[in-house]
């Protein structure tokens, strides 16, 4: 069976189970459960306020479906946790440990191959940069990270500002009618904090100048060489954010491995008493 049994040996006083670790497990995931559920419901109001076309233009770089993507993953997971804590079961137990873990690997090894192979990590940034300004009219979640991050690092584009000609709505060519045609966003440009009302066409034109030229209106400089900057000067920051991330994930593992090896050790001793009381007829 995989839940805990009860024989004539499972009463609560001489139960292996520690009370302590049993709720406090189901505290951990209960809690990670709710932000789960907030993080899909979120993520489903996100979508259904956009326009299906637009929705579906862009799935692989839609924050909303990233959103709920990782909110059912770890519904499920916390879902698994709390029941099985609950419940003690160990089928469920097993569940959320073993998913937990490899989680953690995958984190663990995805850090480390970005960390040896940061010239084809930062060629995969590039391109993931580049679809989303493709897109960037297509999802208005899409379009304020990208300004939101454009103005945050002083930035315009992947590697320089004419990246985005590759926009339908920015593109040069002679064919594009767009008011915007050879222009960049306005979060490219030189924002004052002072300033009340911000001119959301001053990006206009920019790249049909030349960069020296361009450079006195907006940042001509790509995001990429700025965000590696900000994590060469940001290293301790980040290794503390990656250290919050693991320490709850490895509470969860050792507490259900734990929570699983007391329940197993009750099983074992309610089965050899069962085995070994005596006839009171014999």
């Amino acid at each position: 069976m995989g839940g805990r049994r009860r024989g004539a040996a499972g009463t609560d006083e001489d139960s292996h189970v520690s009370p302590v670790v049993k709720y406090l497990l189901f505290l951990f995931n209960f809690i990670f459960w709710i932000i789960a559920l907030a993080m899909v419901s979120i993520g489903v109001y996100a979508r259904m306020m956009k326009h299906a076309e637009a929705a579906l233009a862009c799935l692989s770089v839609d924050p909303a479906m990233m959103l709920m993507v990782i909110g059912v993953l770890m519904f499920f997971l916390t879902f698994c946790g709390c029941v099985g804590s609950l419940r003690e079961n160990i089928c469920l137990l097993q569940t959320f440990c073993i998913c937990l873990t490899v989680i953690f690997m995958l984190q663990l090894t995805a850090g480390i191959l970005g960390f040896i192979f940061s010239d084809k990590a930062r060629t995969r940034v590039t391109e993931i940069i580049n679809k989303a300004i493709v897109h960037y009219r297509d999802d208005i979640d899409l379009q304020n990270i990208i300004d939101f991050g454009q103005k945050e690092f002083g930035c315009c584009g992947a590697v320089t500002y004419t990246d985005w000609s590759q926009n339908m709505y920015f593109n040069c060519s002679k064919e594009n009618l767009s008011r915007e045609r050879c222009s960049v966003p306005f979060s490219c440009c030189f924002i004052s904090k002072d300033e009340v009302v911000i001119n959301t066409m001053c990006g206009q034109g920019m790249q049909d100048l030349e960069y020296i030229e361009a450079g006195e209106h907006i940042h001509t400089n790509g995001c990429i060489d700025k965000l590696v900057n900000w994590i060469h000067s940001n290293l301790f920051i980040l290794g503390g954010i990656a250290l919050g991330l693991a320490i709850p994930q490895l509470v969860g593992i050792l507490l259900s491995q734990i929570l699983i090896n007391q329940i197993k050790d009750q099983i074992e001793l309610q089965n050899y008493s069962l085995a070994h009381r005596s006839d009171p007829w014999s």
